[in-house]
C-alpha cells in the first residue's frame, strides 16, 4: 500500500511527485487487517489473518516480555470454576547450568573475569504434572476475537505428539465442558497443539469469564509440561 504524506517545507501534497528531491511517497507497513484486502492470505488460514489483534501468548519461558494473554488462576480464587479441588502442579526451570546458552564464545572469553555481563537467561520454563494427584492446572482466558486456543508443552520440537495428542490420560476442559482430544491437531508447529479453533461453543463460562483446566488421569505414563498457552 501506498501513502501519501506532505510535504514538510509547504504543507501541500506534492506535485512532481518523479523528482529525486520530491520523494514523499512511502510504503506504509501492512499492520492491519484491512491492509490485506482485497487479496486473502496465501498460507495462513483466513479466519486467523483476517482480524486485527494479533494472537496473545502467555509464556512461562525465560526471559519474556510483553503482555501475556492467559494468566494462571490461583486455585482460592473465588472464580476459579474448580475452586476447591487439587490444583498442584509445579513451575519448573531449566538448571542454572545452561546460563552460556546463545552466548558467544568471543564474549565468553571476552568477560571472563565478569561473567555477569554476558549471561543470558535464557531457559526452557513450563508448569508440569505427572500424576494425577496434583490435580488441575487452571487458566483464565483473555478476551478471543477468533475463539482458538493451543497449548504449547517443553522440551524440544515435537515434544506435543506424546504429551497431548497420543495421550489419553490427559483432560481438558473449557469452560467446565471436557473437550474432544481427537479434535486437536499440532498448530501452529510440532511442540504445539490447538484444541479449540474457533467460537463454534460456549465463550464464556458460568462466571462471566472463560477458563481452560488441564489433568492428569489415572494411567498416565507422561510428564506434562505447559510453556505458552497461545490465543486469537
Amino acid at each position: 500500500r501506498i501513502e501519501r504524506v506532505m510535504d514538510p517545507k509547504t504543507l501541500q501534497p506534492t506535485k512532481n511527485e518523479e523528482a529525486p528531491d520530491a520523494q514523499w511517497w512511502k510504503e506504509r507497513p501492512i499492520v492491519l487487517a484491512r491492509d490485506l484486502t482485497p487479496h486473502d492470505p496465501l498460507v495462513c488460514d483466513p479466519k486467523y489473518c483476517t482480524v486485527d489483534e494479533p494472537p496473545k501468548c502467555l509464556n512461562l519461558e525465560l526471559p519474556t516480555f510483553g503482555y501475556w494473554g492467559a494468566s494462571i488462576t490461583p486455585p482460592e480464587d473465588d472464580l476459579n470454576p474448580w475452586k476447591g479441588l487439587p490444583q498442584n502442579w509445579q513451575t519448573w526451570k531449566e538448571g542454572e547450568d545452561i546460563r552460556w546458552k546463545m552466548v558467544s564464545r568471543f564474549e565468553i572469553s571476552y568477560y571472563e573475569d565478569q561473567p555477569e555481563k554476558c549471561i543470558f537467561p535464557d531457559h526452557c520454563a513450563g508448569i508440569r504434572a505427572a500424576s494425577p494427584q496434583e490435580g488441575r492446572v487452571v487458566f483464565k482466558l483473555p478476551k478471543m476475537e477468533v475463539g482458538m486456543i493451543a497449548l504449547c508443552v517443553c522440551c524440544g520440537k515435537e515434544v506435543a505428539q506424546a504429551q497431548i495428542l497420543d495421550n489419553p490420560y490427559i483432560e481438558i476442559q473449557f469452560n467446565e465442558r471436557i473437550l474432544d482430544n481427537s479434535m486437536f491437531d499440532l498448530y501452529p508447529e510440532k511442540k504445539c497443539v490447538r484444541i479449540v479453533n474457533d467460537h463454534s461453543g460456549t465463550v464464556v463460562g458460568s462466571t462471566g469469564h472463560a477458563y481452560l483446566s488441564i489433568r492428569l488421569l489415572e494411567g498416565n505414563t507422561e510428564e506434562v509440561t505447559i510453556s505458552h498457552v497461545i490465543t486469537l
